[in-house]
Order: structure tokens, then sequence, then C-alpha cells
């Protein structure tokens, strides 16, 4: 299956999404990149986050938050810096009343995955992918859940390379445990945020 994620005038991304069966019968959407037209995939350009959801600084649906069915939204990233071995990605809410809140932990993300499909499955391991514990207490992806009447918080979808294949982490680490693997490691940064509040 093909589909055109992102474009604009300047050039066109070009996805493959393989869906993968995963223990329970859940279904896995990996993004990877297929062609990118006006530059070579790797390096020479300011690494790039974005989703079919929501915009830079735009609302979050609620499709994505606690209010609604909580999973996942769509991410897809390119003009990764050469070198990279593997993806971090890690959101989270500095807006929070107790100090910066930790919403999703995501790491060895392969080299060759460009993103994730909708509802990335709550589990400690996809494929090789892992997932840490976020600040519910919980694996995987808990959205935006700011405390009624306290205006809109800021979620921010930050994205990182590595230049190494893996943590060295098993599942259920820890954002804290992640950053301190990942430093001296990083080639390059994308951010994508995001806003919610609740009424």
């Amino acid at each position: 299956m093909v589909l055109n994620l992102l474009g604009d005038k300047a050039e066109i991304l070009v996805y493959y999404i393989i869906i993968k069966d995963i223990e329970g019968g859940a279904m896995l959407g990996f993004i990877l990149p297929a062609i990118l037209a006006g530059g070579a995939f790797l390096g020479g350009f300011s690494m790039e986050l974005k989703s079919l959801a929501f915009g830079e600084g735009e609302v979050i649906p609620r499709k994505y938050t606690c209010d609604g069915s909580d999973v996942s939204p769509p991410l897809a990233w390119s003009k990764v810096p050469q070198g990279t071995k593997s993806f971090v990605l890690i959101v989270d809410d500095p807006d929070a009343p107790i100090g910066t809140f930790t919403h999703w932990v995501v790491y060895d993300i392969p080299k060759d995955v460009g993103g994730f499909a909708e509802d990335l499955p709550k589990v400690k391991e996809i494929e090789g992918i892992k997932q840490g514990l976020n600040d519910f207490g919980y694996v995987g992806y808990n959205g935006p859940c700011p405390p009624k009447g306290h205006g809109y918080h800021r979620y921010f979808f930050r994205l990182y390379a590595i230049d190494l294949e893996s943590l060295g982490l098993p599942p259920q680490a820890t954002r804290r445990q992640v950053e301190e693997r990942m430093k001296g490691h990083i080639l390059g940064e994308a951010s994508l945020m995001g806003r919610y509040k609740r009424d």
C-alpha cells in the first residue's frame, strides 16, 4: 500500500505502510521511506517530524487524548542525518502542574523505519522496538489529559537520531534511563508540538 503522507510544492515524500501481525492479533503499521524528490533521504537537511492528525501548534484531535480513544497519532519523519542507526521518540507536556510530564517513550527504533501508523500497540516490544514507562506508570502511549480548566497545554513529540543500533536497555525503561544512554550519541533532533485543553 503506497500513501503520500507528507508533501508540499517543494518536495513529495512517499511512504509504504507495512502492516504486520503481532502477538494477540493486533496490527502494527510501520512507515518506510520510499522516495524523496528534491534531495537525498539521508543528510543535507534538518530532520523533520510530521503527523497527518495535526500540524505544528495545532490542537491535537480528541481521539488521541484521554477524552477519546487515547491511541497514538500517526507520525512520519524524514531528512535523517547520515550515520543514523536508530531513533528515540519522547513525548511530554512541559505545562503540567507538577512539572514536565512524560507521555510516551520509544527507543531502539530501527533506522529503516520512517514513522508509525496510528495506534502503536501498548506493548513492551514490537519487532525490536522497545517502549518505556510513561509518567502514568504504563507502557506505551497515553495522550494529553490536562486538568480541566487549566487551559491549553503543549505536547512536544521529539524524535532523536542516534548513532547506536540499540541503547542496550530492556523494555519498560524510564525516560531518565533512556536519556542517560543517549548522551553523546545524538546526531539530530526533530520536534512537533500540538496543543490540548479540557474545559
